[in-house]
């Protein structure tokens, strides 16, 4: 099969418009050919600053625009951050990712970010990051430090952006993949459905990330979670058909990406789940929240891969015991270190 970044808005939307089942049946033939078909990447995500985010995406608790439960928090501590990653570790993810609530990180953010991404590493993870815009000399000084992916999700269409975001344009989005992509970093970068926007948006935003210079090597593919005190709380539901015909379309028109499988699990039951993998997604968010939204908790996915005979990939052996208590001591005698917690953290709520 060629690998193609030249798709039609119009070439999708005839793909949606398959009878469901051959739909499927092509998508999971096409990742047959790219992927082991029973095994899904485990990736867990840390929020490591929460809330008072300027940005006015509609969807989001954590903006400063609207009043929702979220509150705001400072940027942790490295430790912190370290010691998250050890757990998720143990609990079979083999990425670990981070993201703060930000517009653009500021240069005073830099230096502790920089040792977030050295630690993970160190664990033998993969480390991802989700900062917000990023310049060139950011995504450099990162890729030099060793992060392994950028997440910076493209949302929706076009055409549609507007109605979600007004505070950065989809331009700037576009930009911040190319400083990634041209810093030798992996993109991450997906969007979200159930916003209120059409099919023709959908294929839009499909379009779009296939027509990147390079596919990107994960898709995250999210189902609103509606949050109450955001402009979409009461957005209407996504047909769960509707969904998978979105994992499907991905999979074939970007068929070496990790499809992953994001924020809306739960409320995706075990059956909806599973028709998602045999359309092609093979990456799952890990653990009980993305970032401030519910996720199924970890037994329930173990529970599910046992069902259908998943088992996660693993770029590095899971630590045993021992390795385990080696790594948390390693933290805690950084945690008895230092002189005073802020030294390792500030107020980075502005």
């Amino acid at each position: 099969m060629d690998i193609r970044c030249n798709w039609t808005v119009e070439e999708v939307q005839a793909l949606f418009n398959k009878p469901f089942m051959d739909l499927v049946f092509e998508a999971q033939q096409i990742h047959r050919q790219f992927h082991h078909p029973n095994q899904v990447q485990v990736s867990t995500l840390l929020s490591i600053k929460t809330g008072a985010c300027p940005e006015d995406c509609k969807y989001c608790p954590q903006s400063a625009h609207y009043r929702t439960d979220i509150d705001k928090e400072r940027l942790l501590e490295v430790d912190r951050v370290l010691e998250a990653a050890i757990k998720a570790k143990q609990s079979g993810a083999t990425r670990f990712c981070m993201g703060a609530a930000w517009k653009n990180p500021k240069d005073r953010d830099m230096p502790y970010l920089l040792d977030m991404v050295q630690g993970v590493k160190k664990l033998g993870l993969e480390t991802c990051m989700t900062l917000g815009m990023i310049t060139t000399d950011q995504a450099t000084t990162l890729a030099a430090a060793g992060l392994d992916y950028y997440n910076h999700n493209l949302d929706t269409s076009p055409e549609y952006y507007c109605n979600i975001i007004t505070t950065r344009t989809y331009q700037d989005r576009l930009d911040t993949l190319a400083h990634v992509r041209d810093a030798g970093m992996k993109i991450c970068s997906g969007g979200i459905i159930g916003m209120g926007e059409s099919e023709r948006d959908r294929a839009g935003l499909l379009v779009e990330l296939a027509n990147l210079p390079v596919h990107p090597e994960s898709v995250p593919i999210n189902m609103l979670v509606k949050v109450k005190g955001t402009p979409l709380e009461n957005a209407e539901d996504v047909d769960p058909f509707d969904f998978i015909r979105i994992i499907a379309v991905a999979r074939i028109i970007m068929p070496q990406s990790a499809v992953r499988l994001s924020a809306g699990r739960e409320d995706m039951n075990e059956q909806m789940q599973t028709l998602c993998f045999m359309a092609g997604a093979n990456s799952v968010f890990y653990g009980c929240k993305l970032l401030t939204t519910p996720n199924p908790a970890e037994d329930k996915d173990m529970q599910l891969f046992a069902k259908l005979g998943i088992n996660s990939q693993h770029h590095t052996a899971k630590p045993d015991d021992v390795q385990a208590q080696e790594l948390f001591g390693q933290v805690a005698e950084r945690v008895a270190a230092r002189p005073t917690k802020d030294d390792l953290f500030y107020d980075a709520s502005l």
